[in-house]
């Protein structure tokens, strides 16, 4: 994306939806003009802010699904300078705990209660009582705060594959930007309608989602949770036009069964990032849609964006923005050498993060933005993706990134997904593990997968998987990401069939 050209808010995406009553939000069988959503936006402020310490960081955390209420309070905070901290669901106990506590959460809105942890103060937002105070409010007028670009408008945490999530700012300018860039990209006006199914506790659906609709004057059509079933079911309902993905879901919806009428949809775009090269092509093919699929994080210090000549396993050509530098080094590698996405001119568009000194000097060690992701060039100078840092391996002396590997292993007609991660030599360094999950009703063959990998060319020996488990699905986190260093300590003690690959 760059760094930022203009300085938009959220707020002012919202100002011209305040009167709108033909376009809003649809959530199953319901329906809220953009007015009436704003207007319940101003309602749910005030009843917060009656009751936050005003001495205080006014943060709210969200345990939600993707509701009208989560968007609701989007829309407070726009309108007032509340901050939501978006918090995964998937966390329990004392680790929720721990990152409602590094937000300075006052309070936590919740729509399943049990998931709270003991001790947190917090709203069960689908109550009676809480419906009865938010009415209470009802009459609140309509105003916009004086707020800027630089202004925290949420905190959206990290995924925490790789340790434990940090908690990023996320300022007016990092929704408000993407938003109307996105708008204006692919043309999105007040007929259309933006598909929101990815977590609105993640950047993915505020950045390319919410702030999309807002600032294209178009509705919403809200899932609670992603589901791969009901994908295309939904879009015909909603008619959605646009939709934004992260992650496994292209793959996942290509894995329903084919319908002589998938192509007949009203969508047109669909936006996103982390998508399997191989399934870009074939999910643009089935359904008739225009799929761009980006590299980017949730700090946003990086970026790269595919042209249409870019290889389909490639993320994209490097900006001046963007370099791949020797990890211990720092010096540029060439083509072929992997090493670690940076951003040479600074921060980017990353903002920091809330409460956690140590962990955004890392990130920001000599002033250079360090992604942790690894990539290498190719001899005409487009960026492959190879892995995060965490992924690194050490075989026979050797530095290995994962992504080569995975993409190499895909080709099996047999294998729906993978991942690649080290487990311990039991002399020295790494050895190369993967886990895999075939197509339904296909059984693993440890002969002719031996003969697949001798048939591979750019499988190199030290790339060779010494032992392969077979299971039906991998750990993941909410946004898709999997969780290689449960993996990784698991090795060959798991629960799933493990195979020694001869060479």
């Amino acid at each position: 994306m760059g760094g930022p050209t203009a300085e938009p808010t959220v707020t002012e995406l919202l100002v011209p939806l305040a009167e709108v009553t033909d376009r809003g939000l649809y959530q199953e069988d319901s329906f809220v003009s953009w007015a009436d959503h704003i207007a319940a936006g101003a309602q749910l402020a005030a009843a917060l802010r009656a009751r936050l310490d005003p001495s205080k960081p006014p943060h709210i955390g969200a345990l939600l699904g993707n509701t009208t209420f989560f968007s609701s309070l989007l829309v407070a905070a726009g309108l007032s300078g509340l901050v939501p901290v978006g918090l995964n669901q998937t966390r329990r106990g004392e680790a929720l705990a721990r990152d409602i506590a590094k937000a300075d959460c006052q309070l936590v809105l919740a729509d399943n209660p049990d998931a709270v942890p003991p001790g947190v103060d917090f709203i069960d937002v689908e109550s009676a009582d809480w419906a009865a105070e938010l009415a209470s409010y009802r009459d609140t007028p309509v105003t916009f705060a004086d707020l800027s670009a630089d202004d925290l408008f949420m905190l959206i945490f990290t995924s925490g594959t790789s340790g434990d999530p940090k908690a990023v700012r996320v300022t007016h300018d990092k929704v408000a930007f993407p938003g109307r860039m996105l708008a204006d990209r692919f043309g999105l006006g007040p007929a259309d309608t933006v598909y929101l199914s990815m977590p609105l506790f993640h950047s993915n659906a505020i950045m390319a989602g919410w702030a999309v609709a807002a600032a294209a004057g178009a509705s919403i059509a809200l899932r609670r949770k992603f589901s791969a079933s009901g994908f295309m079911p939904d879009i015909r309902r909603f008619g959605a036009t646009y939709a934004n993905y992260v992650g496994k879901p292209l793959s996942y919806i290509l894995a329903t069964e084919p319908a002589p009428d998938d192509a007949d949809n009203p969508l047109r775009f669909l936006y996103g990032n982390e998508g399997a090269p191989r399934d870009l092509g074939r999910f643009a093919e089935r359904f008739g849609v225009t799929v761009v699929d980006g590299f980017g994080s949730s700090e946003g210090g990086v970026a790269i964006a595919r042209t249409p000549d870019t290889p389909e396993d490639a993320l994209g050509p490097l900006t001046d923005q963007v370099a791949i530098v020797d990890v211990d080094t720092g010096e540029p590698c060439p083509p072929g050498v992997v090493g670690e996405l940076v951003n040479p001119t600074g921060a980017g568009w990353f903002r920091g993060y809330y409460n956690d000194p140590e962990a955004e000097a890392d990130r920001m060690a000599g002033g250079v933005y360090h992604t942790g992701d690894l990539a290498y060039l190719d001899e005409n100078g487009y960026a492959h993706f190879a892995g995060r840092l965490g992924d690194w391996m050490r075989v026979d002396g050797e530095n290995l990134g994962t992504a080569p590997i995975e993409r190499i292993l895909l080709r099996h007609p047999d294998v729906a997904e993978v991942a690649v991660y080290p487990i311990p030599d039991p002399d020295v360094g790494d050895q190369v593990m993967a886990a895999l999950v075939l197509t339904a009703g296909k059984p693993f063959d440890i002969d002719s997968f031996g003969k697949f990998l001798h048939e591979q060319p750019d499988l190199g020996p030290k790339q060779w998987p010494s032992y392969v488990r077979v299971g039906t699905g991998l750990p993941r986190t909410e946004t898709f990401k999997v969780i290689k260093r449960q993996l990784s300590a698991e090795g060959t003690e798991c629960a799933d069939p493990v195979w020694s690959i001869p060479r």
